[in-house]
């Protein structure tokens, strides 16, 4: 499903980024892998498009065709691209996809110019796209960023803040990530022609599924394989990130939460021991397990969603297998 979604988004997207200004147009192509900082052709990968795929998956599903949704795929892939060369300046990270981000190539002056470039282009596509639901889905994709970034201020608040609660932190996480994947289903069905119940139906399994995701990728963020994650071990816990599984612990009135607390408070960088041990307080604080039990009910409950929306079934099943992959649970 990945590479039928990135087999149809490719010659989309190419065009769409050569629309962009020389050194905006070189940053954001290295940034998605196509070539190398010099501009030499490279095969870096650009992500798995999971984003664009659900995109093109849900405008299938409300009864249209792949391609008739595919400049809102476009669209939301330039919007999640925006906020990682974004999220790479504010969070200090070197290297993404194994190699060194836009910033660290580039500058950060730049890589943020970039960004800022990237973001109107997703505006310029869905309102250039011809589509007669065109005007509604540039509205959509525009509360969308304003959640995206309001999520994102949050996160970086978090990071100076002694105590954070769980429900804030999740909320936070609804905004950040969750919504640009409520976002990416609701488009497509607005562009693949789905009634306003079916597009509702697909926006709150996106928004269920999102936060699954959020929560997946910060269990990832602190156990996940470098080779896998393309960044350095226990990255998020060196930043001292108030991730969901770190919260979690931190506010389980635990011994192991407060011995966490007591290392994120500490002014000196922690070493490799820290961080090893940091991650073992956050399983024993049972900050692991409240976060994969809770994107597992998540889960089931944006395929509930799913399944109420009377929706074509084969994409309803193709959407479902993708839900389990973005939440590292077979479904």
């Amino acid at each position: 499903m990945l590479d039928w979604g990135r087999a149809l988004l490719r010659p989309a997207l190419g065009p769409a980024v050569d629309r962009l200004p020389g050194p905006m147009r070189h940053i954001t192509g290295y940034h998605l892998g196509w070539w190398d900082a010099d501009g030499s052709p490279a095969e870096a990968g650009g992500g798995k498009a999971m984003r664009p795929t659900l995109v093109l998956l849900a405008g299938e599903a409300a009864g249209g065709e792949a391609g008739e949704a595919l400049p809102a795929a476009v669209a939301v892939e330039l919007v999640h691209n925006f906020s990682l060369l974004h999220d790479d300046v504010m969070d200090g990270d070197a290297t993404r996809r194994h190699r060194p981000t836009a910033w660290s190539a580039f500058g950060v002056s730049q890589a943020i110019l970039a960004g800022d470039a990237v973001l109107t282009l997703a505006f310029d596509v869905l309102a250039s796209s011809g589509h007669p639901l065109a005007r509604e889905g540039v509205s959509a994709l525009s509360a969308t960023v304003q959640e995206l970034l309001n999520g994102q201020s949050s996160d970086v608040e978090f990071e100076g803040r002694a105590e954070v609660e769980l429900a804030e932190c999740l909320r936070m996480a609804s905004g950040k990530t969750g919504a640009l994947i409520a976002c990416a289903c609701a488009l497509g069905g607005i562009f693949g022609g789905g009634t306003g119940a079916q597009v509702e139906h697909l926006r709150a399994f996106g928004d269920r599924l999102g936060l699954a995701f959020q929560l997946a990728d910060d269990l990832l963020g602190i156990w996940g394989d470098p080779v896998v994650t393309g960044k350095p071990v226990y990255s998020d816990l060196a930043n001292r990130k108030k991730s969901l599984p770190v919260v979690a612990a931190l506010t389980s009135g635990t011994v192991a939460g407060r011995e966490l607390a007591a290392l994120y408070r500490r002014d000196a960088p922690l070493s490799d021991d820290d961080l090893t041990r940091a991650a073992g307080l956050i399983e024993e604080a049972g900050g692991r397990a409240w976060s994969q039990s809770t994107a597992d009910g998540l889960l089931e409950e944006a395929l509930i969603r799913l399944n109420a929306a009377g929706l074509a079934p084969r994409p309803v099943a193709d959407l479902t297998t993708l839900a389990g992959l973005m939440t590292r649970r077979v479904v």
